[in-house]
């Protein structure tokens, strides 16, 4: 809720630029990015709070070639943030990652997604509250599902957390990537408060635990 509120004023003045046509253009350019690894990549979708979070640990992580931002889980077709942000739409923030299984398994990236949110909150990370920043996987087979629900099982029979996960594990249906002012968020946005506030700890927090993990500088997207 903070995090819309901070942004409502910027959202108001560039809506106008993140026409249809725009917002085509932008996902053309994530096709052709990954399209040379056709058959070779796997997709995973996760929710855990601010998008712009996510997007940056995973951007971060190797084996992983592209994160998108986007809204998944809810009923409306083709979304706004504004929408989304009112909590009437049944989406969560989430981001659409398409990662090389060759180099990460999805049990690597569960293991990232669970160590670097709260899963315990229903609704809410931090300041940010709501069922848009529901914790949430998205599975896209069986094989994912099962993998899912045995890691959140093992995490509550261990009792990893003080409180039991509750993340939600759905079935994927739809993905609508969020305006091109969301995407590559962190990267283009470091000086700005929430970014050093919020993401910069989470970001540290991820460096240190998946040291070896983590791409190097020059492997990092930019525009």
């Amino acid at each position: 809720m903070m995090k819309c509120l901070i942004y409502l004023i910027i959202i108001i003045n560039i809506l106008s630029c993140h026409t249809r046509e725009n917002k085509d253009k932008s996902m053309m350019i994530d096709k052709m990015k990954v399209e040379k690894y056709v058959g070779q990549l796997d997709t995973a979708t996760f929710g855990a709070g601010c998008f712009w979070c996510v997007e940056a640990i995973f951007q971060r992580l190797d084996g992983v070639v592209s994160v998108t931002s986007g809204y998944s889980g809810g009923t409306k077709v083709n979304p706004t943030y504004e929408e989304v942000c009112a909590g009437e739409t049944g989406h969560a923030e989430v981001c659409q990652i398409f990662y090389d299984p060759k180099k990460l398994s999805y049990e690597e990236l569960l293991e990232v997604f669970w160590s670097s949110h709260d899963p315990t909150t229903m609704n809410r990370q931090g300041a940010d509250e709501g069922t848009q920043y529901r914790s949430v996987i998205f599975y896209h087979n069986q094989k994912q599902k099962e993998i899912a629900e045995k890691y959140k099982n093992k995490l509550n029979d261990e009792r990893a957390f003080e409180k039991p996960v509750v993340t939600e594990i759905s079935a994927y249906k739809d993905f609508y990537k969020a305006e091109e002012y969301h995407q590559n968020y962190y990267q283009e946005n470091s000086n700005k408060p929430y970014c050093q506030l919020v993401i910069r700890p989470k970001l540290e927090k991820f460096e240190k635990i998946f040291r070896s993990k983590v791409k190097f500088p020059e492997e990092m997207p930019s525009r």
